[in-house]
């Protein structure tokens, strides 16, 4: 079997923000009826999170739980732990009209963190940083790239994109970052 790496290796870049590729990750990807109350109960069961509402994350312990669209979550967690997840929901939503997969050797995750971080994403993305509530994640584009990106800490954000533009997502988020482009003075 091969050995499992991350996209990018790693690499992080460091100018008036820093960027950096977060590595393996376990992600998820559950589709079904939200409101169902099977698919709350697997969920809790398999991560300790809630079910989110519309455009919202839910973190407990090492799992948080995110919003992706009004039939999908995107359950995000360590790395070797994601299989069992997915057995744990396969088996519990056993009957009912729902899907988990595996999805973390098909996503990258980045971070993107330092005082002008939101400077760095409103580069690239249509998003009102100012208006972004800590608990909320917004999928949109990341330059010319689908992502999904959330506020994971004071002046950090985090994003999720596809392994396959993985590379593209570290470049122009590198780009945005380096002295010199900054959107405002000060």
């Amino acid at each position: 079997m091969s050995e499992q790496i991350s996209v990018v290796a790693g690499r992080s870049y460091s100018g008036f923000s820093t960027v950096t590729e977060c590595g393996l990750a376990g992600m998820v990807t559950l589709r079904g009826d939200l409101s169902s109350p099977e698919i709350a109960a697997a969920v809790l069961a398999a991560t300790g999170c809630a079910v989110p509402g519309q455009r919202r994350r839910v973190v407990a312990g090492d799992w948080s739980a995110s919003w992706m669209s009004p039939d999908e979550l995107l359950l995000t967690g360590p790395y070797e732990a994601a299989p069992g997840v997915v057995d744990r929901l396969t088996v519990a939503l056993a009957g009912q009209h729902a899907l988990a997969v595996d999805v973390s050797d098909a996503r990258a995750s980045f971070r993107v963190a330092g005082p002008k971080a939101a400077q760095v994403l409103m580069k690239l993305a249509p998003v009102d940083f100012a208006a972004l509530e800590g608990d909320e994640l917004r999928r949109t584009r990341l330059g010319q790239i689908a992502a999904a990106l959330w506020q994971s800490g004071p002046e950090e954000y985090s994003l999720v994109c596809f392994r396959s533009v993985a590379s593209y997502a570290f470049g122009v988020l590198e780009n945005a970052a380096r002295p010199g482009s900054e959107l405002f003075a000060g």
